[in-house]
């Protein structure tokens, strides 16, 4: 079965999503749909998490992958596939090739993570890491696509892939048939384009909102323009969204589904990933934490009940780490202290002292004597120092300045 058409922006239609979800019956898993009471007490309404972060290779994309290439040919089948991907597209597309019997050659970056390089080849695919930005790993699949007629397999512009990820869109009605708005992280825009598709088509009054890194929004300005629109080296920890242009098919979809487009912080994301893995127990990417990133930004903005779609859960884990920090300082969560001490036997063990009943954890401790600024008998002290949140700040710095010492910054 294919969607497939000479014209690119042919109309596609319900039961083209509603076929794709019949041939992905016991390929793709349906993923759970999880309350969280603590967005639900900021919202004031329930929310719900589409966890598509749980789906077989990690991401929403095996579904729109596996649709493209079970509608080839044979003889574009027996040329093999190939794709260009950091990460969940080229884990997609490997495990569809592998179930299908296709063959799959997945150009990556020369500094995409070691976990997603290893599971691309763990799933069958040959994979060839190409350049230092997505752009060259693309350019190379292409050329590898004249050269050998292998069928390159495109990450969100093309009817097949769409119709493939719309099937999200079905489960949300099916899960939560309540549900009156749903937040979906927007790159090229598949996803939001075949979930708008799916969901507008059967529930014209659920309002659908695509969410974008504000480093790599290139949909509001080009919603605004009427056209796509390129913007220039985009920027943001959501690699999964990182796209600097919309899709053509997606583009026209995305117009007529989706009711509005908001972008998100750098801070915001970090935050939504830390509230995923602490109070819903789920590893999430950034690009699939953004529509949570909405929410924790405008939370009375939206009307409920409400579904965030967590598209993907493949995270670096040293990427992880650096996040979890910055979402920790972005709540209130770290404090940086400088501050002078006598240069004496004992003094930063005193200092110390003030911080256990304080009841800070130092997380590091830099201790200068050796400075030119610095006094003969002074020490400068800088303290890194994880706390219980900004009221706890607050209260670890007073305590310091209580026991008479001077808080440089």
């Amino acid at each position: 079965m294919s969607f497939r058409t000479p014209d690119p922006l042919h109309r596609l239609m319900l039961d083209d999503v509603r076929g794709a979800q019949k041939m992905l019956s016991g390929v793709a898993r349906t993923t759970a749909m999880e309350g969280s009471r603590h967005l639900s007490s900021l919202v004031g309404a329930p929310v719900h998490l589409k966890c598509e972060n749980l789906q077989r290779t990690g991401s929403f994309k095996l579904r729109g992958a596996y649709v493209r290439i079970a509608g080839l040919r044979p003889e574009e089948r027996a040329a093999g596939v190939v794709a260009a991907s950091a990460g969940n597209h080229a884990q997609g597309v490997a495990l569809a090739s592998r179930l299908l019997g296709v063959h799959a050659t997945v150009f990556m970056p020369v500094g995409a993570p070691l976990p997603k390089v290893a599971a691309t080849r763990e799933y069958g695919a040959d994979v060839r890491l190409h350049g230092h930005v997505v752009d060259e790993t693309l350019a190379a699949a292409e050329r590898y696509a004249r050269e050998t007629g292998a069928v390159f397999i495109h990450p969100f512009d093309h009817p097949d892939i769409i119709v493939g990820q719309g099937t999200v869109g079905l489960e949300i009605l099916e899960q939560c048939p309540e549900v009156r708005t749903i937040l979906v992280g927007i790159g090229g825009g598949g996803l939001a384009a075949g979930i708008g598709l799916a969901v507008k088509s059967l529930r014209p009054d659920v309002k659908v909102i695509g969410v974008q890194a504000e480093g790599a929004a290139a949909y509001p300005p080009s919603l605004a323009a009427g056209h796509p629109v390129v913007i220039e080296s985009p920027v943001t920890m959501a690699d999964g969204i990182k796209v600097g242009r919309p899709g053509d098919v997606p583009f026209a979809l995305i117009q007529e589904y989706v009711d509005e487009v908001r972008t998100v912080s750098e801070d915001a994301l970090s935050s939504a990933l830390l509230l995923c893995l602490e109070r819903a127990k789920l590893v999430v990417e950034p690009a699939g934490a953004s529509p949570v990133a909405a929410l924790l930004s405008d939370p009375k903005s939206v009307e409920g009940p409400v579904v965030a779609v967590l598209s993907g859960g493949n995270v670096d884990p040293l990427l992880l780490q650096r996040i979890l920090r910055h979402g920790m300082a972005a709540g209130g969560r770290y404090l940086s202290l400088r501050l002078r001490v006598t240069d004496r036997p004992g003094a930063l063990a005193t200092l110390l002292a003030v911080l256990t009943v304080a009841d800070a954890n130092v997380l590091d401790v830099s201790h200068v004597r050796t400075d030119p600024r610095l006094g003969l008998t002074e020490a400068e002290v800088e303290l890194h120092l994880e706390t219980k949140g900004p009221e706890h700040c607050r209260e670890v710095a007073d305590a310091l300045r209580d026991a008479g010492y001077t808080v440089l910054g």
